[in-house]
This record gives structure tokens, C-alpha cells and sequence, in this order.
């Protein structure tokens, strides 16, 4: 009876133990008992151009410096920032530095403001998240065009206007090189399309290289605290090394170690449900960079020789910038690896399934709800005959408990002559002692993958199921089924064998409340999921106690 007891609450303790930490540390973060993060500076949004340029790591004709600084505005010139407005986004670009530095996602609630869009690229406070291209090299003495020199913007449309894709040309003449860049926004889709057109106007050849890089500040986002933490920071992905998570902590301290060459993949920036990730084109040679930019202030990006460009050739770039929710359907299509910044932890191989199924019963329901209760059951008949036999291990143990009591209260003086006394009994009884452990073992996987199938699905974030529960990824803000769990657990407690030491009987009467003060913070449609499972397993349990009850009566 103490060996199943003792092995199912440790399991269960060790399952919740491992998903709280994992929940605080959350992929890179310090310990929550440390308390440690990344300082929150007041950020210089002006930083010198000679800081925010990509510097070259291998030989490509790129000159770092003086020579980098920003170049003056001309007389009577004057930066702008351009909106173009589509059915997804909001988009701000800045014609200095040709930098996207707002992108409103029209389809997305603030998690904060429920009354206003959520915002990715923005420039404001003690936040900065800026998406920057340029080239850089040398022609002379002068820099070529990069992403502190002003553009000129070609006038067009600035909206979709019932059309399917609406285009921003900007361009730029410095060191005798022309930069064309233009961003091309199409109906329904989280890709842009970035083309750079580099035509050399010079009586020289010229080397020049294509940088691509997202900046961001180190601090925590705003729904960031002790109870809810999520990953915020750079990636990449390489076929040779495939995904990587870098940490700004270990970017300030020149310690972050990654892949720093490919001729494929992407480089991003991930947040709680959205991504931003550029995306070069396949086969051409690149650099992979990181770098502190300023206070509180880091880039990861990526550098792609050019080649030689003779006088009045010119050669052009591609590149895709995604940046948007992180759902499957929309990542799998943008570039590949790109679905794996949806983060499901260590227990990937059963989340994505899982999802998938969720996923299926969501497209017939309609309610991620009922889809939650739906799968709950699935699992529960999934699982009906390793439960069945655990709850009959269990019966059978509470019909022998008068006779263990009485055997360790006769042998309590000898304890290995007790312990033999009581295997020896359950070989009698033909009981396995750990046959109980079955229904809460079996559960762990799925309780923990089910927990970042919740906390990495945007699907679920902000979806409803009835009444008080508004968002089934945040905890229950009445607290109902925390409550609710609580009084299934305390009623499997009294169904299932009271421990003979009367201390752990009060202890198993006391875990209920515990995790049930625990679950206040789990998102709601976690604590859902516990307690359809467990009302499941009482009806169950009840039940087959009742008859193997019976049976032995008989």
C-alpha cells in the first residue's frame, strides 16, 4: 500500500514539479527562485550607425567604421513613414532607412487591451522591435546605401482597395549605387516580400553585401511575470544545424554560440504566439549574425554577398519576411524548420499529434471548449483498459486495507519481517501494490503535453468556451475550476484506500488543495481538461469498485 502511494504521488509531484519549472524557466529564462533576467534599460532608439551595422565575420568586402556613419539629409529633405494598410496588417515604414518599425496585426487582440490590435514591429519607450536591410561595403570613400539613409518613396497605393497585393518602392543613392528596395504585401498572406534592386551608377566594379536583421530590446514583455512566462528572443534555423534558440543574456556577454554559415534557412525573433522571421533565398551563400547594439538592445540577421558588380550592372535579391501568428498552417508554408519555433516543449512527439487531433474535432465543434472535453474523453476511452485495471488493483486493495492495518500494527517492531508479511499477502490476494499508479502514470504525458499544446497554440489564445471563460489559454478568472478539480480530487481520495500511516492519509487529503491553489495560475482550459478526466475517472473508479465489491461478496 506505501510502495503505490509512495510511487504515485511521487510521479504526479515530480510530472507537476518538472511543468512548473519548465513554465518559469521557460526555454532559457534563470530559475524563478533566482529571479534573475535581462535588466530593462531606457533604450536609445537613435543608436550611431556604426553600432547597428552588421559587421563582416569571413572576408566580404565589408568596411566597418567611420565610413558606415549616417548619411546627412539632404537640404529641405525630410524622413516620413509610410502606412500600407492590407486585410492582415498595418504596416509603418520609415522612408529613413527604408526600416519597417510598426506592424499592426489587424486579426489579433492586444493581450493586455482587449480594446486595441496586437502590435509586433513598434518604436516607442523602452521597447524596440525594428526590421532593418541595407548593404554594406565600401565604394571610395563612401558607404552605400543601408538602413540610415533616407529613401525616396515611389508615389502608388497604400492599400489593398479590393486588390490582392499593393507594393512600397523606396530608393536610395549613395557611394555611386543605387538601392531599390521594395516591399510587396499580398491579400491574406503573413509573408512580405523584400526585393533589393542594387544597380551600380559608378565608373568602378563594386563588392557590396545584403544584410537582412531584426532588432529587438531584452526586455520581458509586458504579460511576462512570476506565473506566466513565455520564450522572447532570437532563432535560427540551418538544414545543418537545425533549429536553434539563442538567449540575449548569453548576446551580452559575447557567449552565445550558433551556426554562422548556410546557404538556406531563416533568422527570427520569437514571441509568445507570433514570429517574425526573415527568410533569404534558398542556395545563396550567407553569414549569421548576432551582436549587442546598444543598451538593452540586440540583432540577429544575416549577410549575402553580392558578388562584383560591374559599372551600370545590376543584381538583384530576394527575401521574405514573415511575421504574424504562429500557426502551423501558415508557418509550414512560409520556409521549412519554420513551424518549429511553436514551441512544444520537450514532449513534441506527443503535442503535435495531439494538436492535430484537437485540431480535427475543433473544425467539426467550432468551440476549442468542447473540443478540450471532447478530447478529454477520447483519451479517457483511449486509455479505458489500463484504467479499468488500475481502479480493480485499487478495489481489491481497500477490501484488504483492514488486514495490512492490522499486520503493520502487529509487525510495526520488525520491519522486514512486516514488508515480507505484506508482499506475501498481496501474492495471496494476487494484488499488484503498484497496479493503482496505472490511471495517474498513463495521464502524465498527456497532462504535460496538453499544458504547451495550451500555452504554445495561438489558436486557443483568446478563444471562449461558455459564460465566465473568456480565454481558455489564461487561468480561470473566477477560479471555478480550480475549485472544481479540487472537489473531484478530494472525492478519488475518499473512493481509493485510505493509506494505513496516518500521516500520509492527511497529507493525501491535503494534496488536493495544493495543486488546486497551483492550478489558479494554469491556463483554464488545462484545469478543464483535469476535471472532465477526473469526473470521468470517479464514474469509472465508482463503478468498478462497486462490482469487484460485489464479486467478492458473492
Amino acid at each position: 500500500m506505501d510502495i503505490k502511494r509512495t510511487i504515485l504521488w511521487v510521479v504526479f509531484c515530480l510530472s507537476l514539479g518538472i511543468l512548473w519549472d519548465r513554465w518559469m524557466v521557460s526555454n532559457g529564462h534563470a530559475s524563478i527562485f533566482s529571479g534573475a533576467s535581462v535588466a530593462t534599460a531606457k533604450l536609445d532608439n537613435n543608436a550611431s550607425a556604426k553600432s547597428s551595422l552588421p559587421s563582416s565575420t569571413a572576408g566580404t568586402g565589408i568596411v566597418p567604421g567611420a565610413a558606415n556613419a549616417a548619411a546627412p539629409l539632404a537640404a529641405g529633405a525630410s524622413a516620413e513613414r509610410i502606412t500600407i494598410t492590407t486585410d492582415l496588417f498595418k504596416a509603418d515604414i520609415d522612408t529613413r532607412g527604408g526600416d519597417l518599425k510598426r506592424l499592426e496585426l489587424l486579426k489579433f487582440k492586444d493581450a493586455i487591451d482587449h480594446n486595441k490590435n496586437e502590435v509586433l514591429f513598434d518604436v516607442g519607450g523602452e521597447r524596440t522591435y525594428v526590421a532593418q536591410t541595407g548593404l554594406i561595403g565600401a565604394s571610395g570613400a563612401a558607404a552605400l546605401p543601408n538602413h540610415t539613409v533616407l529613401f525616396t518613396a515611389v508615389p502608388g497605393p497604400r492599400a489593398l482597395d479590393g486588390g490582392n497585393l499593393v507594393q512600397l518602392v523606396l530608393q536610395a543613392e549613395q557611394g555611386g549605387v543605387r538601392l531599390t528596395k521594395t516591399y510587396t504585401f499580398r491579400r491574406g498572406d503573413y509573408v512580405i516580400d523584400v526585393k533589393h534592386q542594387v544597380t551600380n551608377l559608378s565608373a568602378a566594379p563594386v563588392t557590396p553585401s545584403l544584410y537582412l536583421q531584426l532588432l529587438h530590446d531584452g526586455s520581458k514583455p509586458a504579460t511576462d511575470s512570476m506565473f506566466n512566462s513565455s520564450y522572447t528572443g532570437p532563432t535560427l534555423y540551418t538544414a545543418e544545424e537545425k533549429f536553434q534558440k539563442l538567449d540575449f543574456a548569453k548576446i551580452e556577454k559575447h557567449k552565445e554560440e550558433h551556426a554562422t554559415k548556410a546557404d538556406n534557412g531563416w533568422i527570427s525573433i520569437v514571441q509568445h504566439f507570433f514570429v517574425s522571421a526573415f527568410i533569404p533565398q534558398d542556395k545563396a551563400p550567407r553569414e549569421i549574425f548576432t551582436k549587442k547594439i546598444d543598451t538593452n538592445l540586440y540583432a540577429i540577421g544575416t549577410i549575402l554577398p553580392l558578388g562584383q558588380i560591374a559599372p551600370g550592372a545590376q543584381v538583384s535579391m530576394d527575401a521574405r519576411l514573415y511575421s504574424g501568428p504562429q500557426q502551423s498552417q501558415f508557418l509550414d508554408q512560409a520556409a521549412p524548420g519554420l513551424d518549429l519555433v511553436k514551441d512544444y516543449g520537450w514532449l513534441t512527439i506527443v503535442a503535435k499529434p495531439m494538436f492535430w487531433v484537437m485540431d480535427q474535432i475543433h473544425k467539426i465543434l467550432g468551440n476549442w471548449g468542447w473540443t478540450i472535453i471532447t478530447f478529454t474523453i477520447l483519451i479517457k476511452l483511449l486509455f479505458f483498459p489500463l484504467s479499468a485495471a488500475g481502479y480493480r488493483s485499487m478495489a481489491k486493495m481497500k477490501l484488504v486495507t483492514p488486514k495490512i492495518t492490522a499486520l503493520r500494527e502487529r509487525l510495526k517492531d520488525d520491519p522486514p519481517k512486516m514488508n515480507a508479511a505484506m508482499m506475501e499477502l498481496y501474492k495471496k490476494e494476487k494484488i499488484n501494490p503498484v497496479g493503482g499508479c496505472l490511471p495517474v502514470v498513463v495521464q502524465m504525458p498527456v497532462f504535460i503535453a496538453l499544458y504547451w499544446v495550451l500555452q504554445a497554440s495561438v489558436e486557443i489564445r483568446g478563444a471562449p468556451w461558455i459564460g465566465w471563460i473568456h480565454d481558455l489559454s489564461a487561468p480561470d478568472p473566477w477560479f471555478i475550476l480550480p475549485v472544481l478539480y479540487a472537489i473531484s480530487m478530494y472525492i478519488t481520495t475518499r473512493l481509493s484506500p485510505a493509506p494505513a500511516d496516518p500521516m500520509q492519509a492527511k497529507m493525501m487529503l491535503f494534496m488536493p488543495l495544493i495543486f488546486s491553489v497551483m492550478f489558479f495560475f494554469f491556463p483554464s482550459g488545462l484545469v478543464l481538461y483535469w476535471v472532465v478526466n477526473n469526473i470521468l475517472s470517479i464514474v469509472q473508479q465508482w463503478a468498478i469498485t462497486r462490482k469487484s465489491t460485489a464479486a467478492v461478496q458473492a
